[in-house]
């Protein structure tokens, strides 16, 4: 421990002693790594039969995917937002977009995996994933893309749109856990839910961020709002036995999480393919948006004044707005394939019903990223908010290294207004009935195992409720690019 008040003979020893300690820490450290690096250059990893980076039982992985994309009607990308651009129409989309970025078949990520056996069937298990922008260079942070719109008129907006990404460093994946042949896999961490799961295996274009919506969004992947497509400190059961697969997984309330998590799956194998059914219950679900100019100073006065009970007041740049919901979903998902697998078949059906919370949120309650909701609204839904999705889509392997794949989705939203009951015009209220419809058509070429190239295009179209407030309603996205695995 230092002393300010100690005589300067004394100090200037203690400060001489310090730089020794760091100095020889230094000399350690290097030394340490230097041991490991000989070790590893006189004790090369084995070569794997799928040729992957693997030592020792622990894998590094990757992808990189950059692309060009097109828009009729977009905005600017965004620096930060995982997919870079509204691939679909979004309320601000307006005019049209050329954007140089990426992220478009798959997320860009490098990562760690491991497996230890135990013997007796039982290994340890751990996996640790960040997502990047390569357009960038930045770790992908969508609420830092919503918080760059605080205050910013509809018709100047870039891309902003809420996602589990919010600036984690491990923000795909940061989990460990056991694994038995025959009893099963128990993990903890922060994973993928259930149906995020069931999304990235079902959905025709595998949870493209530029061809799917349910990719794009996480609308569908999190039981109704996208926060929810990763669960951090959850825990989560998957057993296949035979041709049955059963999965668990609870999320309790954090400081992050103000509602708990708890999903379930039941799914069967047949020849060619499979079926799952999932269930999501989410307590106080969080959908974030940005923060008009009216909130922006509102949050301001709050901030500078005379400061609320419970409220944790944030700069600009951390504060976002959110809405509340106490969410119910239910999803029935399959795929098949045939021909020797020439053809895959996918298609799924998800139900999500929205209600006000029945534990309201306050404002300050922080989200994920370290974020804070400023503004909070707990009645949003004056009635049950209905929303259907439907996919369907097929894969045609036209050759070895050419894959041609086509899909259409569909949103459809009852009418919940108890003001306007039955409506269904989006001048009148985003609570009015309304629908969303997707078209996507997608070729992939495989240069080598790890790297492809792609080009396809994305048809998004949205009317009544849905598109209330919207600068225009349909757009259509061309993309093509590159992306590399290992």
């Amino acid at each position: 421990m230092s002393n300010a008040n100690a005589p300067s003979a004394v100090r200037a020893t203690g400060t001489r002693n310090r730089r020794r300690n760091t100095l020889l820490r230094n000399a350690l450290m290097v030394a340490g790594l230097s041991g490991v690096a000989g070790a590893a250059l006189a004790d090369p990893a084995p070569a794997t039969p799928d040729g992957s980076l693997t030592w020792y039982g622990v894998t590094l992985y990757g992808i990189v995917d950059v692309g060009l994309q097109y828009q009729t009607q977009g905005v600017p990308q965004s620096d930060y937002f995982p997919p870079g651009t509204e691939a679909i129409i979004q309320k601000n989309s307006n005019g049209s977009q050329t954007n140089l970025g990426g992220n478009n078949l798959s997320q860009s990520r490098i990562g760690l995996k491991g497996q230890e056996d135990f013997g007796n069937g039982w290994s340890g298990i751990f996996r640790l994933e960040t997502f990047f922008n390569p357009w960038s260079g930045q770790i992908s942070d969508a609420l830092k893309s919503l918080t760059a719109n605080n205050g910013v008129a509809l018709t100047a907006q870039q891309t902003g749109v809420d996602s589990s990404i919010a600036g984690q460093f491990f923000g795909g994946a940061a989990y460990m856990g056991l694994s038995h042949k025959d009893f099963g896999t128990l993990t903890f961490g922060r994973q993928n839910g259930l149906m995020a799961d069931g999304i990235a295996k079902y959905d025709p274009l595998k949870a493209s961020q530029a061809f799917s919506p349910i990719g794009w969004s996480g609308t569908a992947a999190g039981g109704g709002d996208t926060e929810d497509r990763r669960l951090d400190g959850s825990a989560k059961y998957e057993l296949t036995s035979g041709p049955v697969h059963v999965a668990v997984q609870f999320q309790p309330k954090s400081g992050a999480n103000p509602g708990t998590t708890t999903e379930g799956t039941l799914g069967f194998l047949f020849p060619g393919g499979s079926i799952d059914a999932y269930y999501e219950k989410k307590n106080d679900a969080i959908a974030a948006g940005s923060l008009s100019a009216a909130q922006v100073a509102s949050v301001g006065q709050v901030c500078t004044g005379v400061v609320v009970a419970n409220f944790a007041c944030a700069a600009i740049d951390k504060a976002v707005t959110a809405t509340i919901s106490d969410n119910t979903s239910y999803a029935l998902m399959g795929n098949w394939s045939f021909m020797e697998k020439t053809w895959t078949l996918s298609a799924g059906y998800e139900h999500i019903s929205f209600d006000n919370p029945s534990t309201p949120v306050t404002a300050g309650q922080y989200t994920i990223g370290g974020y804070v909701l400023a503004t909070v609204s707990n009645t949003a839904f004056p009635s049950t908010k209905k929303l259907q999705i439907g996919w369907i889509g097929a894969k045609f392997q036209a050759t070895p290294v050419l894959d041609i794949t086509a899909a259409f989705y569909r949103y459809d939203q009852n009418s919940f207004s108890t003001a306007h009951p039955g409506c269904s015009d989006a001048a009148v209220s985003s609570q009015c009935s309304g629908g969303e419809n997707f078209a996507s058509v997608v070729f992939d070429y495989k240069f080598t195992k790890r790297f492809d190239f792609y080009a396809g295009a994305m048809w998004s179209s949205v009317s009544g409720g849905l598109a209330n407030g919207f600068l225009n309603t349909s757009t259509i996205d061309p993309t093509i690019g590159v992306r590399y695995q290992f």
